[in-house]
């Protein structure tokens, strides 16, 4: 028989999921006027930072690393990455933003404030937090950091 705490536990993974296809949707519909995916937008948005490798950018972001991969490598048919020497370990290319990109995230800057404002008014304030500490935790539990 399972306990109310792993039952309540199976249903917020259950949620997160659901939660991650909406914002995967809703990240393609803000992507699109740039000609990009949501999953473009992942690896763009970490790299706005600074130079990382394609391996770096799947481990901060919990993604496979081959799927990280797939996306770089359309990122730089695309003329929005670029591949820098890394002199840490000339195997593992450091990934750049070329200016193309940087304009993208700029134009989906302001349309990402707005769509989080509208969203953002259906939950209190003091929810987001509490969701924002409980996920952090539960991803420590689930997925440590390697770094």
């Amino acid at each position: 028989m399972r306990s109310l705490r792993a039952e309540t536990f199976t249903r917020v993974i259950d949620a997160v999921f659901a939660c991650n296809g909406g914002f995967l949707a809703a990240g393609d519909a803000l992507t699109e006027p740039v000609g990009l995916t949501a999953a473009q937008w992942q690896v763009l948005g970490f790299l706005e930072d600074g130079p990382a490798t394609a391996a770096e950018v799947a481990r901060r972001r919990g993604l496979r690393r081959q799927s990280v991969q797939e996306t770089v490598n359309r990122l730089l048919r695309n003329g929005m990455l670029d591949r820098l020497p890394n002199p840490a370990d000339a195997r593992a290319p450091l990934l750049a933003l070329t200016r193309r990109a940087k304009t993208a995230l700029r134009s989906l800057g302001a349309a990402q404030e707005e769509w989080a404002e509208d969203v953002a008014q259906s939950v209190s304030q003091e929810d987001l937090e509490t969701t924002l500490r409980t996920l952090r935790r539960l991803r420590e539990v689930v997925a440590p950091p390697r770094d």
